[in-house]
């Protein structure tokens, strides 16, 4: 396998696809070559030995659904060249078997209903049923007739348009999986865009670095995904949890696993096997199973059980989602169990303040802004794009370490188990240095170096249009260090629901003054809008820590004289 720098495709070339197609084999050749069977290695080799038509018309055939194709349904006058030599070449060559054998399924797929009447008419009427059954009927009546898979000649009397299926569809779907990291993304996902809309961060591959060291954890992320495909389709719970691979040594795949039960423990529940659904909520590590386990033993009126369960988790750092549901269900079984019901969490009083302005056209954040902004204290309309502008600039280095589970190739926009529950625990260390540069001072320049170096770099807390160095001073003149530590804190507490419930504004004091504070955030609410629970949990915080926050309820006054 010749080497291959990863790149990405113009649009404007008609084999975009293609190209796109090629970056992802040979980096999966050259990345996992280990892990990949000498037979597998052979393929993709011989793959680049094909006529670029023939790759191209193979890659088309990949990305579609299924595997099984028609092939006077093949049309890609990009290839420049026939589409039957492309097929010749690719049958020559063992990538597309010539005469598969086909379900009823696979008939029904790739033929037309006139198609399919022609051919079963002598079969309906053997029935007695008539021949213009619609194909949903049909269908039902033909699977009492056809279980087996037969060549194209046996189900049709008369020639019928040859029909290919690809040899090596497993192959692709792990090569996708080793390219992705999942098999929730589709070719599509890669093949058909246009990457160079983006610019990445030129993470670091190193051996230490794969997400899969071993062909094992290969095998065992595909057997986890076709349980998650059995559970989807309907399969009793307690048929895949025999099929649910062993835990293992890789804290990535154990995130997985740990979704997976968490899935089967819901759908044993709904299919009333409670114990199955207990014991599998038991054994995942999700961040959601627990809330789950204990509501169900409340509902088995396993109280003692529960309230143990709940004893132990109120002791660890809770996120305020985790925190809410935790104390609901912590009250309900005191009175179970006999035990005092602890007081209710108290929260400081929310400021709140409002305005009477005319209506201009604009967005009420807009008018609000406009309305308090002056040159000497202004306010920016900033929403969740500021401190998490601000994070993501810090712990940059962080965000994109290398780390196994992380990056798959090189076009990442972000980590790949950013919102899993051990993202932060797999990177403490470097967290904590980052810590280190808000206590003594140097995480400013930090801030400002990376803004300058990664400019336009794609990064999942940063909003690049959004920010500039002017705001940003003004934000690390005024926001104290202190509060960005909290505030960071809490991100990484739980990343997937803390990023966001940011106020939508930010109104910077005229100057520094150590009796006063710096800055001041507020949300807007227009009339008829409220606040919504995240960002409630944010306002509560802030009241929590001293951060000045408030909310603006914006009252229009041509609203009010007319009332």
């Amino acid at each position: 396998m010749r080497p291959r720098r990863p790149a990405t495709a113009n649009l404007e070339n008609p084999l975009y696809y293609l190209q796109n197609m090629e970056t992802v084999v040979a980096w999966v050749a050259s990345h996992y070559s280990d892990l990949l069977l000498r037979s597998e290695q052979e393929f993709l080799d011989e793959f680049f030995e094909l006529s670029r038509p023939a790759r191209a018309l193979l890659t088309r055939m990949v990305m579609r659904t299924g595997d099984s194709f028609r092939a006077d349904k093949l049309n890609y006058p990009e290839l420049g060249s026939p589409e039957s030599d492309a097929l010749e070449e690719l049958i020559t060559r063992r990538w597309l078997n010539a005469d598969p054998l086909l379900t009823l399924d696979d008939i029904f797929r790739l033929f037309t209903l006139a198609e399919l009447r022609t051919a079963f008419s002598p079969v309906l009427e053997q029935a007695g049923l008539a021949k213009n059954l619609p194909k949903a009927r049909m269908k039902e009546v033909l699977q009492e007739f056809c279980t087996d898979a037969r060549a194209l000649s046996d189900w049709f009397d008369d020639v019928a348009s040859p029909v290919v299926r690809v040899s090596h569809m497993a192959l692709f779907d792990r090569i996708r999986l080793m390219f992705f990291g999942n098999l929730r993304q589709s070719w599509s996902d890669f093949v058909l865009v246009e990457l160079g809309h983006h610019r990445y961060e030129q993470v670091e591959f190193t051996p230490e670095s794969r997400a899969f060291s071993q062909r094992s954890e290969v095998d065992s992320y595909l057997a986890m995904h076709h349980c998650r495909e059995s559970l989807d389709a309907g399969v009793p719970a307690a048929e895949v949890w025999a099929d649910i691979p062993a835990a293992m040594n890789n804290p990535w795949l154990t995130s997985r696993r740990d979704r997976l039960l968490l899935e089967l423990g819901r759908q044993a529940e709904r299919q009333g096997d409670r114990e199955l659904a207990l014991q599998a909520l038991e054994a995942s590590g999700h961040r959601e199973a627990r809330l789950k386990q204990l509501r169900l033993l409340e509902r088995l009126k396993r109280f003692e059980e529960a309230w143990a369960i709940a004893a132990r988790w109120g002791n660890e750092e809770l996120s305020d989602v985790e925190a809410q549901g935790l104390s609901r269900i912590v009250k309900r079984l005191a009175k179970k169990v006999g035990e005092p019901v602890p007081p209710a969490i108290v929260h400081p009083a929310i400021r709140e303040f409002t305005l009477s302005l005319s209506q201009t056209g604009g967005s009420v954040e807009v008018v609000v802004r406009d309305h308090l902004s002056t040159p000497e204290a202004p306010v920016l309309y900033v929403e969740n794009t500021l401190i998490n502008g601000l994070f993501g600039l810090l712990f940059w280095p962080t965000i994109f370490k290398a780390i196994p589970g992380a990056f798959f190739h090189p076009f990442h926009t972000g980590p790949a188990d950013l919102v899993r529950e051990d993202f932060v625990s797999r990177r403490q260390a470097l967290f904590d240095e980052c810590f280190v540069a808000l206590k003594n001072g140097s995480y400013r320049q930090k801030i400002l170096d990376t803004y300058a170096a990664k400019q336009g770099i794609t990064n999942p807390f940063v909003v690049w249009p959004a920010l500039n160095e002017e705001l940003l001073n003004l934000a690390l003149d005024r926001i104290p260090a202190v509060d960005l530590q909290v505030m960071f804190e809490r991100i990484l507490l739980n990343i997937r629901e803390h990023r966001s419930g940011f106020p939508d504004l930010i109104r910077f004091s005229a100057q520094i003054d150590e009796d006063r504070p710096g800055y001041e955030m507020i949300e807007v609410k227009g009339p008829g809008d409220r606040l919504q629970d995240h960002q409630i949990r944010w306002l509560h915080f802030f009241a929590r820590k001293g951060i000045a926050a408030s909310v603006c309820y914006l009252r229009w006054q041509d609203c009010e004289a007319r009332t």
